[in-house]
């Protein structure tokens, strides 16, 4: 006897006709191989009942997971129509019988669960279609199923570890009891709410007072392996197929936690560091497998964090602020209801799930009826309450029955958790049919009615509220990204947005010690937009929040900082701005972020503009220090605080980069000078002195030069005065050379040191006599004996830019009268032209021209002005010593005015190394070092080309080929041809 009797009115004629022939065909077929004769008659009965077989028709043509769940269960689907839905259902529980689980091995209870998850989803799959089940006792049905599963799965488990000796049960005939094995489950199956094809949402937990492990190795192992075997039974696709998809993200901090935790961690995780959208979560939160009752408990003690007697002023605000990150507003645009997610998008599913929820936190701690799970019960009961009106209630009721229906019917088609309306008409037109409308019309006008009324009443929740964001949804709380969200990131520009709401949410989850209090979350969500919008008009938006990233991880705490990018929009865009344009600036930021307080300072964007200035402010700072170890941290921080004010006055535009120059060196000797003489009196209290004599600071490179630029290093030379044997005449009294070279090494160690306020520089003694095999510091007779007899000629060209930054008066006169004596030595011309063009072949090889970026070593780049104006130097300086310059455009100047560089030259040399060393400033900040090997963005490209005062970035590139074309032909004239005529042995560069 057929017992089913399907609602006529909720079905259309299908017509997809093929599918309809080709599914009763099919069935047939199947009821033919059968052997169960008594099935076959009530099957073959039904299919001439037209009521009957317009539900078949309909599955034929809308599902063909259905469709094969019926072919494939032909005795199930004849239990269907003779006992009904509900008495097969019943019996498809029963079937989950665990008083032979001891008998049974692993593969045989995956089939069985695997079968009876096909039979429930038939039995349910035609109750919902056939209108014989409303919504809540489909999803009731589905979460039984669920819950029966995942009980069977744990005592099997509990069982099998109890027989292999791993751990000992009270009563094996009641595996769960005390077993204190948990599993929580949330979401839509906490509330008994579970879709078609849902995945199920659990917390798996032990409570090791009451787990009586006995095994090899640790509880918290063994539980770990069994969550993961649990998580096997319940996901491996078989022959048979699977029984859920799982995810066991909600769990506390699901990125740093194990699978399966202590309640004690998770207790101490909720009280510490819970968010107000885990308490949401945690609403729908029973225990659904293991031990039921220490779940219980374990919720009741989560009791007071859920369910609040009252809500500090913080805590309304983020639940404020987690509303006010989805931009949701009354009337606004049509909502488009191809491709509209049902679940996520505007006016859907999670809209009225989040509306209920967030007053339910509100007023469920003072008012323990407003404690409901089921979404529809919870809205009736704040009705009840007087929080909610009727109307608004019938609404978003209403809506939510629909909407699930929508959902399930989506989820039927295929057995795949989708929530998305078909794009195409032609699917729309039949998927309205599968909902029972008999025009697409009528189908599109109520969905977009039903979304339309949730998100009206959606906005209207904290309407005093204004959203946080006019651009667009950003949400990042929870572990799913929201597609809406994931839209707003990229119309603000980013590239990867899917990593970019991954690493937000981080924030948002408390990752970071600088993220882990509740109130620097609250900032953040507050933030939130305004960051995003300052970082998207950056020059590379991912960069820049990957690099903000990793400042935040570097904080030890975050509210401090947060409060001050929130209370201060500018500081915001130039520390997006910053973060996306110059790792340089950037890296200084992630050690030192301290840095930040200074940029709000009224005098940060007032460059000191002359050195009596800037000498001025150190020795301010100076002052402060009560001791060597304070003196070393207010050097540090001096340095780098300029450094980083440099750098952002450069990045700002308010001084191009050659134009701290000077000050970047005057800081520098200045540093120099206060280190140095501090460390050496405490060198003389110990070890004494050598009269009035001392040593002497040689500055050489940049530093000689005076063209120090950031993240230059410091090239460096010592020098002391001859004595007359003898020791030093303090307590403990060293020899001469020793003396010295550990008053060298004392000084270079403490210079180039870690400090809390970080290094100061990083110190080059190559060009000392004999490089890194010499002494760290010379006699200055040795010193002369060196350069007369063994130096080269690379060595003579490194000193013409040699200059004593500190020393006794009468060192530093000594030693400079050495460097004008030897550098005005007559030299022999034909050797110094093929020794200087040797030198600068040499260095090309090293570093061939491979890269336009490469200022320094390309041909007719820096180095190779560098080399005119040395070799020049070195050849007329006997003769005319006026030309004689540290700084290479004096050197050019002096050179072309005195007659021995042709003025057309001098002109185009000066204006190339004017060029070169603003754009190798620049590049400093985009790089920090050189950039060989590196490929150079098109975001930085247009930086440089900004910094460089030029239009466009080709044009950039243009210039840079043409002033290294012109300065190259100016370096063969005057280096490389004159060489090559001497020597013919030369190769070409």
């Amino acid at each position: 006897m057929i017992t089913i009797v399907p609602d006529s009115k909720s079905l259309q004629p299908t017509k997809d006709q093929r599918s309809v022939q080709v599914g009763r065909q099919r069935l047939v077929d199947s009821v033919s191989r059968g052997k169960n004769t008594l099935a076959a008659d009530i099957i073959k009965k039904s299919l001439k009942d037209p009521t009957i077989l317009q539900l078949f028709d309909t599955v034929f043509s809308h599902s063909p997971f259905l469709t094969s769940c019926m072919i494939g269960e032909i005795n199930c689907l004849a239990e269907i129509l003779s006992d009904g839905y509900k008495t097969t259902f019943e019996n498809i529980l029963s079937s989950l019988s665990t008083k032979t689980l001891n008998q049974e091995n692993d593969d045989s209870v995956t089939r069985q669960l695997r079968i009876a998850r096909r039979r429930a989803a038939l039995t349910t799959g035609l109750a919902d279609i056939s209108n014989s089940w409303n919504v809540e006792e489909v999803t009731e049905a589905l979460s039984k199923f669920a819950d029966h599963s995942i009980s069977l799965v744990v005592k099997k488990l509990l069982i099998d570890s109890h027989e292999t000796g791993e751990i000992k049960l009270t009563d094996p005939n009641e595996p769960t009891k005390d077993s204190g094995f948990i599993i929580l489950a949330v979401g839509k199956l906490g509330g008994r709410e579970l879709n078609y094809s849902s995945d199920v949402d659990l917390i798996l937990l032990f409570d090791p007072d009451l787990v009586n492990y006995i095994g090899k190795h640790s509880s918290q192992e063994f539980f770990i392996r069994l969550g993961k075997q649990f998580i096997k039974f319940l996901e491996e696709h078989t022959k048979d197929g699977y029984v859920f998809r799982t995810d066991t993200r909600l769990r506390p901090d699901p990125g740093s936690t194990p699978l399966v935790m202590s309640t004690r961690a998770a207790e101490v995780y909720y009280e510490s560091m819970g968010q107000n959208w885990e308490r949401a979560a945690l609403i729908k939160a029973r225990p659904v497998g293991g031990d039921i009752e220490a779940g219980n408990r374990f919720i009741n003690y989560l009791r007071p964090f859920i369910w609040r007697k009252s809500l500090d002023f913080y805590a309304i605000q983020d639940i404020h602020s987690i509303k006010r990150q989805i931009y949701a507003k009354h009337g606004g645009d049509q909502i488009t209801v191809p491709g509209h997610n049902i679940k996520l998008g505007r006016g859907g599913i999670r809209e009225i799930e989040f509306f209920t929820q967030t007053l339910q936190l509100i007023w469920g701690g003072r008012q323990p009826n407003l404690r409901i799970s089921k979404t529809c019960n919870a809205l009736m009961a704040l009705t009840d309450a007087n929080h909610l009106g009727k109307l608004v209630t019938k609404d978003l009721i209403d809506a939510y029955k629909f909407l699930r229906k929508v959902e399930h019917r989506l989820q039927m088609i295929n057995d795949q958790q989708t929530h998305t309306i078909p794009k195409e008409i032609n699917q729309i037109d039949k998927f309205s049919e599968f909902m029972g409308f008999p025009k697409s019309d009528d189908f599109i006008t109520e969905l977009s009615l039903r979304l339309r009324t949730v998100e009206n009443h959606y906005a209207s929740l904290f309407e005093e509220s204004p959203p946080l964001s006019t651009i667009g949804t950003l949400a990042f709380t929870g572990e799913d990204d929201h597609p809406d969200t994931l839209k707003t990131l990229t119309s603000m520009g980013f590239s990867d947005v899917v990593s970019i709401s991954a690493v937000i949410r981080k924030w948002h989850h408390g990752r970071y010690a600088a993220t882990r209090s509740a109130r620097a979350r609250e900032i953040l969500t507050e933030l939130m937009p305004s960051l995003l919008e300052a970082f998207s008009k950056t020059r590379n938006p991912d960069t820049g929040l990957l690099r903000f990233n990793d400042l935040l991880a570097s904080l030890p705490a975050g509210i401090q900082i947060l409060s001050l990018l929130y209370a201060n929009s500018s500081l915001l865009k130039l520390l997006a701005e910053i973060m996306g344009s110059t790792p340089f600036l950037a890296a200084k930021l992630r050690k030192h972020p301290i840095l930040l307080e200074s940029m709000i300072t009224a005098d940060f964007f007032e460059y000191p503009t002359s050195k009596k200035n800037l000498l001025k402010e150190i020795d301010a700072g100076i002052l402060e220090a009560r001791n060597f170890e304070e003196l070393l941290s207010v050097l540090c921080r001096q340095v780098n605080d300029h450094l980083f004010q440099v750098g952002v006055h450069i990045l700002s535009g308010r001084i191009k980069p050659i134009e701290t120059q000077n000050g970047l060196t005057d800081l520098a000797e200045k540093t120099l000078g206060t280190l140095y003489s501090s460390i050496k009196d405490s060198w003389t209290e110990k070890h004494g002195n050598f009269g009035e004599t001392g040593m002497a600071i040689i500055a050489m490179g940049k530093l000689g030069g005076r063209e120090m630029t950031l993240g230059s290093d410091l090239d460096l030379c010592f020098i002391y005065q001859d004595t007359e044997g003898g020791q030093s005449d303090g307590l403990k009294p060293l020899l001469q050379t020793p003396y010295y070279n550990r008053l060298g090494q004392r000084f270079l160690g403490i210079l180039s040191s870690q400090t809390g306020e970080g290094t100061l520089y990083e110190v080059d003694m190559r060009l000392r006599p004999n490089g890194s095999s010499g002494p760290l510091a010379s006699a200055l007779k040795a010193f002369k004996r060196y350069y007369l007899e063994d130096a080269w000629t690379w060595e003579y060209m490194a000193l013409t830019r040699a200059r004593v930054v500190y020393g006794p008066p009468a060192l530093k006169t000594n030693v400079e009268d050495l460097i004008f004596q030897l550098l005005t030595l007559a030299p022999k011309e034909e050797k110094l032209v093929c020794d200087v063009f040797d030198m600068r072949t040499r260095i090309y090889l090293k570093h061939p021209d491979k890269q336009i970026w490469d200022v320094k070593n390309k041909r007719g780049g820096l180095l190779d002005i560098e080399f005119i104006a040395q070799y020049l130097q070195l050849r007329y300086a006997a003769k005319d010593s006026d030309i004689l310059a540290t700084n290479t455009f004096d050197a050019l100047t002096s050179l072309s005015r005195r007659g021995y560089l042709s003025s057309t030259h001098a002109q185009h040399l000066i204006h190339s190394l004017y060029f070169w060393q603003n754009l190798q400033g620049a590049l400093r900040l985009l790089y920090e070092k050189t950039i060989n090997g590196r490929s150079i963005t098109e975001e930085n490209r247009s930086l440089l080309a900004h910094l460089c005062d030029l239009d466009s970035a080709s044009y950039l590139e243009e210039k840079i080929a043409d002033i290294a074309s012109d300065n190259h032909a100016i370096f063969q004239e005057i280096i490389e041809n004159p060489a090559k005529s001497l020597s013919g042995k030369h190769p070409v560069i």
